[in-house]
């Protein structure tokens, strides 16, 4: 009969131990940021939203769109390698995907805090950064590690003249994200980094370089002498937007239940089990 105890003791406990180890796990990747779900928008190197304006010798290496403007300017001498979607349906997706990929980002959490904090000369690794206004990037930015970023801006996006985002030990330019509320605006000869998702517009200065898109929700994108290289389509290992937003950064309480419920299980199951034996 003792025996007959411990055994249904550990039957109960057993599920309700490894629950709990799922739980105290299951935070780490709750809060891991994830790949805001582009669509076809992963197509585009440079999408707008009124007008697209380039001056001088510009190569955009990927989709170039504008929904629902149609004034564009400056290709020729401007250059696309991809394909060209003025006020057409592909374009009307791409935007539509625009947004949901936008919303992704601005809702991910939790985050850190950088609100007031120069982007230039800081080391950060993979996770979601928050910026409750403005953010500037002067000098050198490094993301290190394999993971996805999403920086949160609450207003506008400024770089200085040769400004740069590095990527080591792993980062990769299709992992980052940009959620910009207004414009972005980057400096002469910015090398950036990474996919922009502007709610207005985004101008790129003499000689700038993006890694990644400029995506422009309403407002232009205006280029001058740049050289805008789409990055792989998206990060096939790193992880995609699919949480639900109630579930981010909190304690999975289901998965306490379902360990709750399994160890009453085998209590029951152990119980029937004795009463069997003493019938016997």
């Amino acid at each position: 009969l003792l025996s007959s105890m411990k055994w249904t003791r550990r039957m109960f406990w057993l599920p309700f131990a490894m629950t709990v180890s799922l739980a105290a796990a299951g935070p780490i990747a709750v809060f891991a940021a994830t790949q805001p779900r582009l669509g076809t928008a992963t197509n585009f190197a440079v999408l707008a939203g009124s007008t697209l304006t380039n001056t001088d010798s510009s190569v955009v290496n990927g989709d170039l769109g504008l929904s629902p403007g149609s004034a564009v300017t400056g290709f020729p001498p401007g250059v696309v390698n991809g394909g060209t979607h003025i006020a057409d349906g592909v374009a009307l997706q791409a935007k539509n995907d625009l947004v949901t990929a936008y919303n992704d980002a601005a809702n991910q959490t939790p985050f850190v805090d950088m609100t007031g904090v120069n982007l230039g000369n800081q080391n950060l690794s993979p996770g979601v950064y928050h910026f409750s206004s403005s953010a500037q990037l002067t000098g050198p930015l490094t993301l290190s590690g394999f993971g996805v970023f999403i920086f949160q801006i609450g207003s506008s996006l400024t770089t200085a003249s040769a400004s740069s985002v590095l990527l080591t030990n792993g980062a990769q330019a299709c992992g980052v994200y940009w959620q910009v509320t207004s414009s972005a605006t980057f400096g002469t000869a910015t090398a950036f980094q990474g996919t922009v998702m502007a709610l207005q517009s985004i101008t790129m200065n003499t000689g700038a370089t993006l890694l990644g898109r400029a995506l422009a929700r309403n407002a232009a994108v205006t280029l001058d002498t740049n050289t805008i290289n789409r990055p792989a389509a998206a990060c096939a290992s790193l992880p995609n937007t699919g949480i639900p937003l109630s579930l981010r950064g909190t304690f999975p309480w289901q998965l306490l239940l379902i360990g709750i419920a399994g160890g009453l299980g085998a209590l029951l199951l152990g119980s029937n089990a004795r009463a069997r034996r003493r019938r016997i």
